[in-house]
């Protein structure tokens, strides 16, 4: 498959503030009087023991995911395993650690731990988008297209585009051309810049032998986002089919430019991802 751009990570992590539920204790005997004035009764609040342990979990994972960013793996997975030991069904944190251990090149650890983050929040759309992401990458594109669809019908996710374009994609890859174009017509109805979806179109219209369309679609995906050298491979091979010897070549120099370690970038073949 040319096209590869899916979404495969959405981590929402709720870091909510220091001021969210509280717990007031209510102090004991009467208002006193002063010089004839009420004097009103003091108060000592504090967060619940329920608060305090979320609000851990959270700062937790906030540094977890700094540290991730930065490349800090170790420290990023003690951070994970701190908050799971707090909260295991923490779903959030779960899909952290799956991030990790896919930034470590442990695809089968990563997937069960994508698995049960969507098993632990199944209303929870960017965690059943994450397991289809993970299944379509690994080799179980036909799978994925059920997580997908629960993505979408999860209630309040707030970017079902997101799995509509995923579906699309992965449903080309599975050979569900039908699906394939319904799923990614109605991803870019929503976001008409949707990277994944415009290559993923301009990869079914070209094994369809429409290249006009199939260069329409690509030129709005390089227009959309940045290049990779199996999106400009697939624009050298429009080019190419259409005739234009001196367009297609531009978009090799682009690659060997760009991606110095792709491989086969000449017309005709694929380039790496």
């Amino acid at each position: 498959m040319r096209h590869k751009a899916i979404c495969l990570l959405l981590i929402p992590l709720l870091l909510a503030t220091a001021c969210s539920r509280l717990t007031f204790v209510r102090p004991k005997g009467k208002m006193e009087s002063l010089s004839g004035q009420q004097v009103a009764p003091e108060y000592s609040v504090k967060d619940s023991p329920e608060v305090k342990r979320r609000q851990s979990v959270q700062t937790m994972l906030a540094r977890a995911t700094q540290r991730l960013h930065a490349g800090e793996l170790d420290p990023a997975e003690k951070d994970v395993r701190s908050a799971l030991k707090l909260d295991p069904g923490s779903a959030d944190a779960t899909t952290l650690l799956a991030v990790i251990e896919d930034r470590r090149g442990r695809a089968q650890e990563a997937g069960q731990l994508y698995r049960r983050a969507a098993e632990l929040a199944p209303g929870q759309g960017a965690a059943q988008n994450n397991y289809g992401a993970w299944l379509c990458a690994n080799g179980a594109a036909a799978e994925s297209l059920v997580w997908f669809d629960r993505a979408v019908q999860a209630p309040g996710y707030a970017t079902p585009v997101l799995a509509m374009a995923n579906a699309g994609s992965c449903a080309l890859t599975s050979g569900q051309t039908e699906r394939a174009e319904r799923d990614l017509r109605l991803a870019l109805s929503r976001d008409p810049s949707n990277t994944t979806a415009l290559g993923a179109m301009a990869e079914l219209e070209f094994d369809r032998q429409h290249y006009l369309p199939a260069r329409a679609f690509i030129e709005r995906r390089l227009a959309s986002g940045p290049a990779t050298a199996a999106v400009l491979k697939l624009a050298s091979q429009i080019e190419d089919r259409l005739g234009d010897k001196a367009a297609a070549s531009r978009y090799v120099q682009r690659i060997r430019a760009e991606f110095p370690d792709a491989q086969d970038v000449n017309s005709g073949g694929n380039a790496g991802p």
